[in-house]
């Protein structure tokens, strides 16, 4: 059977890899640490601190495995390959509702990434703004579909993510 994919950005990417690297090198020793000086209370069979500590352990080794599972199936989106003719993932949108005449602006990205309180939102290919504009050109006007009713966009403009500055060596 195979893995689903994962699609990300490099930044995206990075994020995950971070947070990896974090449970394995900090999260783990602390999680062990803690699980010392709950077994050094003595009886653990009525030890709220031990328990904790290894509800804490089991949560971070469960996360472990799920980015571990993401980073091996990862699909990075190369900024190369974003176009700004049409929207697709990575890239930035902005749009107008047709009737209020407000401007939002929005990443469009894979559901991994989708953080609706990043500035500006990043939002996924799968929500309902993101399905209707994906593959849709500036100046084109959608019709999204959402439990609270139907709106209406004007899509703007359609703009590469900047690129990072590499960092130099010291």
């Amino acid at each position: 059977m195979s893995e689903e994919e994962t699609i990300l950005t490099a930044e995206g990417l990075q994020k995950l890899e971070d947070e990896l690297d974090n449970l394995r090198s900090v999260k783990r020793q602390e999680v062990s640490e803690r699980l010392k000086v709950a077994i050094s209370y003595g009886d653990i069979s009525e030890n709220s601190e031990y328990d904790d500590a290894k509800n804490e352990q089991a949560f971070v080794e469960g996360r472990i495995l799920v980015l571990e599972k993401m980073i091996r199936n990862a699909k990075v989106i190369e900024n190369s390959a974003i176009s700004k003719e049409i929207v697709s993932l990575g890239c930035k949108v902005k749009i107008k509702d047709v009737d209020s005449k407000e401007e939002e602006e929005y990443t469009v990205v894979g559901t991994t990434e989708a953080d609706p309180m990043a500035d500006p939102p990043k939002i996924s290919n799968e929500s309902p703004v993101g399905k209707a504009i994906i593959g849709q050109k500036v100046g084109k006007k959608v019709i999204v579909k959402t439990p609270a009713g139907e709106f209406a966009y004007k899509i703007l403009e359609i703009n590469k993510p900047r690129a990072k500055a590499k960092r130099k060596a010291k």
